[in-house]
């Protein structure tokens, strides 16, 4: 039914992520797509549109409190999509995920609080916790030959420790792409009751889950777990509406609610967007079928990379992906360093992905590669890529 072939104009919508790629290379030929930043190359559902230019018809676009059919269409979605059944009272707006962790910290950690991540991970979140003078703690994902998994020995190691009152946990995981098993999400969880470590559960891709994974929302791995935790979500990567501000926190425990609350209004951030409530209002009410098809088209995207990849570069390792739209690739073989190989992909393949060390030490000789746009992208993609690993790697 939707369009998933035209690809926008970006240069011409003062895209970040475009003008980001003119930095990294001012020589870029024309028509290349970059394929960094998490948003889509792919034109806005029509539903979500026609909503706005609707409401832009009554011509208010002043201060607006939060309505009802808002939290309703959140509680809604949340039942229908993911069995999670939550109540109005437990929603708090934001105007983004990485600002509501942000007073997050500030609402369940004191200065000099340790705080876990699980690296490689969004690099957002190292930032937040440093900016809040917070000491970050980093627990390295385990990588074996079957993919990425939770170090949950060392887990526990860190969380025992007295100052360790906080764990950002990212789910599904940005940047290698896992859907964490129930089964997984509850020796997470159990750990950090067992040692009063309160979790930030950052959903924000909970709504891309790929043909054969199953997500289960964190709070939902037992009856008690809502109280031990924040999910924080939003319809911004799942509907591309990042630009709009939209996002939100559940939070089921009074009195973190009231200090997340009380964390906004002291940074003078208690409006919210409210052509950004509009747009999800409309995501959430109309929205699934084009969400549908564009979780098959980034899944055929996937297929056909992992098929071409296989075939004609084998050095490259491409991960499973079972949620996000981002392609998390292991490069180490090509047997560049984490300068040539940045090099390497914007200067001789022109392909500008997020590499992967900004992500931790970890994802050095790692790319990330964002792979929700036209198929046609995609496959421009995988030729320049060949072309320049025959002419500069396989000699």
């Amino acid at each position: 039914m939707y369009d998933f072939v035209t690809s926008k104009d970006g240069i011409s919508e003062n895209s970040f992520k475009y003008k980001d790629m003119l930095k990294r290379n001012p020589d870029v030929p024309s028509g290349i797509v970059p394929m960094s930043i998490a948003d889509m190359e792919f034109r806005t559902a029509p539903e979500i549109t026609e909503e706005i230019k609707r409401y832009l018809d009554h011509n208010y676009l002043g201060y607006t409190d939060i309505s009802d059919s808002y939290l309703n269409s959140i509680v809604n979605w949340m039942g229908k999509r993911h069995n999670y059944e939550i109540k109005k009272e437990w929603i708090a707006p934001s105007d983004g995920v990485v600002t509501a962790i942000g007073d997050l910290i500030l609402s369940t950690t004191a200065p000099g609080d340790g705080v876990v991540v699980f690296s490689p991970v969004y690099n957002p979140f190292k930032r937040a916790v440093k900016m809040k003078g917070r000491n970050l703690i980093e627990v390295s994902l385990i990588l074996d030959g079957s993919g990425y998994k939770i170090d949950y020995e060392l887990f526990e190691k860190e969380a025992k420790k007295p100052d360790t009152k906080l764990l950002i946990f990212c789910n599904p995981h940005n940047p290698v792409g896992r859907v964490w098993t129930k089964d997984e999400l509850l020796k997470v969880y159990d750990i950090c009751v067992r040692n009063d470590v309160f979790i930030i559960d950052d959903e924000i891709h909970h709504d891309l889950i790929m043909p054969g994974s199953e997500h289960t929302v964190m709070a939902r791995v037992s009856e008690e777990a809502g109280m031990h935790m924040a999910v924080c979500t939003a319809p911004s990567k799942s509907f591309n509406l990042a630009g709009l501000q939209t996002s939100y926190v559940i939070i089921e425990n009074p009195d973190i609610y009231k200090k997340f609350k009380a964390s906004r209004l002291d940074g003078f951030r208690s409006v919210t967007n409210v052509l950004g409530m509009v747009a999800l209002e409309a995501a959430y009410t109309y929205g699934e079928r084009w969400l549908d098809e564009c979780i098959q088209v980034i899944y055929d995207n996937y297929r056909y990379i992992s098929e071409f990849i296989e075939k004609n570069i084998p050095e490259i390792k491409i991960f499973p992906l079972e949620g996000t739209y981002l392609l998390w690739c292991d490069c180490r073989s090509l047997g560049l360093n984490k300068t040539e190989l940045e090099a390497f992909m914007t200067e001789k393949a022109y392909i500008f992905a997020d590499e992967g060390y900004i992500f931790g030490d970890e994802g050095i000789g790692f790319e990330r590669i964002n792979i929700a746009c036209p198929n046609q992208v995609i496959k421009e993609t995988m030729e320049r890529l060949y072309n320049a690993y025959k002419i500069y790697i396989k000699k």
